[in-house]
C-alpha cells in the first residue's frame, strides 16, 4: 500500500472524529462532570418571578435596607430598626452555586433587629443570600452574593 496525501487526510479525519467521539462519551457519562439545574423545579419558580420583583422592589423602597454583613466570622442579617421584630415572618436561604448539598434554609425568628447565622454551616468559597420576610401583610426580599 502506497502511503500519499490523500490517505494522510483521511487518516487524520477519522483520528479527529475519534477523538472527539471519545470526548462527547465521556463528558456526558462521567458523573464528575455532571451539572444541576439552578433549582429543581425551574419552571414553577419561573411562574412566580413577578412576586419575586414585586418583593424586591419593596426592599429597595425602604428608607433603612436590609444589611448582609460579615461579624466576628459569623453572618449578621440586620433589618430596619422601625420594624418590630417580632411582627417579621420568613426565612434566610443560603445557596452555594458549587455544590448543592451545603444549601440551607433559616427560618426568621428574632426578638431583635437581626438574625445571626453561625460560621460553622459557611464554607470558604461564594455564597448567594436571599432574605425573603413579610411584614405587616407586605413582602419582601434581599439578595446579595457574598465572598465567605
Amino acid at each position: 500500500m502506497k502511503f500519499n496525501w490523500g490517505t494522510g487526510i483521511v487518516i487524520a479525519i477519522v483520528a479527529f472524529m475519534g477523538f472527539i467521539l471519545y470526548f462527547v462519551i465521556t463528558m456526558s457519562t462521567n458523573n464528575s462532570y455532571s451539572h444541576d439545574l439552578v433549582t429543581e423545579k425551574y419552571y414553577q419558580k419561573e411562574l412566580g418571578f413577578q412576586n419575586e420583583i414585586d418583593a424586591t422592589q419593596n426592599a429597595n423602597n425602604l428608607e433603612e435596607n436590609v444589611k448582609i454583613l460579615k461579624v466576628n466570622n459569623d453572618l449578621k442579617v440586620i433589618f430596619p430598626a422601625v420594624f418590630n421584630p417580632k411582627k417579621i415572618q420568613g426565612k434566610v436561604f443560603l445557596y452555594r452555586p458549587s455544590n448543592k448539598q451545603l444549601d440551607f434554609e433559616i427560618p426568621i425568628s428574632i426578638s431583635n433587629s437581626y438574625l445571626l447565622v453561625p460560621e460553622k454551616r459557611l464554607l470558604g468559597g461564594r455564597w448567594n443570600i436571599s432574605v425573603a420576610f413579610k411584614y405587616n401583610d407586605k413582602e419582601y426580599l434581599v439578595k446579595q452574593e457574598i465572598e465567605y
